[in-house]
């Protein structure tokens, strides 16, 4: 009797797919860093950039992520335990269902893990990593062993069937015992890989039966199909658009930058006011085109933006809305009072100008990433 190994080999010799994908992870992880991911650790606003699954992303049009996020990872650590465990069961499993049918079960277990992670942490947190796919092809390899035990020698299976099944289990439960692993995508593709091993099954390939394959995939599409379709339906309402929060921050960058070429500006005015040469209302006219006008157009600016009081920059932007509008009055009453020659209103309008602008730092969007 053939071992395992051997005549897993004998039928595919090669494993080009599964050293595709630790070589794409792995070029994936190197660009991260060459464009400022951390060598241990990858902020969030990192990991979105590069396609995490994130609720308000992926439900505001952006679904590859589903996808891409199964190629990010956090971190040096994660991406070696993950690179280490798909090398380990890449090569089994490929040459346990082939390539195209590996390609298949990869990708739809890492997509079906996505989906419940989306679901179970209603779109609240940033999660990647391959680990959902990867535990689709645990549970795809423990199909086989099932169905192939009478061909294999008993020892041998007790061997892979249950040092897999250990696996699994520890995976999961150190993953429900750790809090800040994306546990749900562990168990979308374990159930995911489950079925997918029964709907790929080509039992003629080692064992040459073929009794009740056709019934068994049937009520595993069935399932898998009832499944997808009761996880798309409780897919949560985002908690708002990402689109709408890139755009409130791209508007609040390009006020900051604006604001310290206006206070320039203004400064220069007051500048050359104390060397004297340029009468009251010349040196109104320019604040009012060089200070006056520019707040007025930030502030409509603000303005314009999704009134959403749930996007993490509502705050900031409605601090800047009322420091836009301040120092704009601030401006105005200071042009109109060298124009009427009231020191009273100059004076005060320069207390108005003086009073700093004081903003929170923007932070990441979301209360935690997931690794997995």
């Amino acid at each position: 009797m053939l071992s395992l190994h051997d005549l897993l080999h004998r039928q595919v010799p090669r494993v080009p797919v599964t050293k595709l994908l630790v070589a794409t992870n792995l070029l994936i992880f190197v660009a991260m860093l060459a464009s400022g991911a951390g060598l241990w650790h990858s902020s969030n606003g990192v990991q979105l950039a590069w396609g995490a699954n994130f609720g308000p992303a992926t439900q505001d049009g952006e679904w590859w992520r589903l996808g891409t996020a199964m190629f990010l990872h956090f971190g040096l650590v994660h991406l070696t335990l993950n690179l280490w465990a798909l090398w380990d069961a890449g090569q089994l499993v490929e040459r346990m269902y082939g390539h195209a049918r590996f390609t298949a079960l990869y990708f739809a277990t890492g997509l079906a893990g996505n989906l419940l992670s989306l679901v179970a942490h209603k779109g609240l947190a940033i999660s990647g990593g391959a680990s959902g796919a990867i535990f689709g092809l645990y549970g795809a390899l423990l199909v086989f062993l099932w169905r192939e035990r009478g061909r294999l020698h008993p020892q041998e299976f007790r061997w892979f069937f249950w040092g897999a099944t250990a696996f699994a289990i520890v995976s999961l439960g150190l993953g429900l015992a750790i809090t800040g692993i994306d546990n749900a995508a562990h168990i979308g593709g374990f159930v995911t890989g489950l079925l997918g091993g029964i709907i790929f099954a080509d039992p003629a390939r080692m064992s040459g039966k073929s009794s009740h394959v056709f019934s068994s995939r049937l009520s595993a599409i069935s399932i898998l199909a009832l499944a997808l379709f009761t996880l798309i339906v409780r897919i949560p309402p985002p908690a708002y658009k990402w689109s709408e929060e890139v755009l409130a921050r791209k508007e609040i960058g390009n006020f900051l930058r604006d604001d310290r070429a206006i206070t320039q500006a203004w400064q220069h005015i007051l500048d050359e006011a104390r060397r004297g040469g340029i009468s009251f209302d010349e040196l109104a006219g320019q604040i009012d085109t060089a200070v006056g006008n520019p707040y007025e157009e930030s502030f409509e600016q603000l303005s314009e933006l999704p009134p959403d009081p749930a996007l993490p920059s509502a705050a900031t932007v409605e601090m800047l809305r009322d420091y836009a509008e301040r120092r704009r009055d601030a401006s105005r009453a200071l042009a109109e009072g060298l124009r009427t020659h009231n020191p009273a209103q100059i004076r005060h309008a320069l207390e108005m100008a003086r009073q700093p602008l004081q903003l929170p730092k923007l932070s990441p969007p979301t209360p935690s990433a997931l690794p997995r």
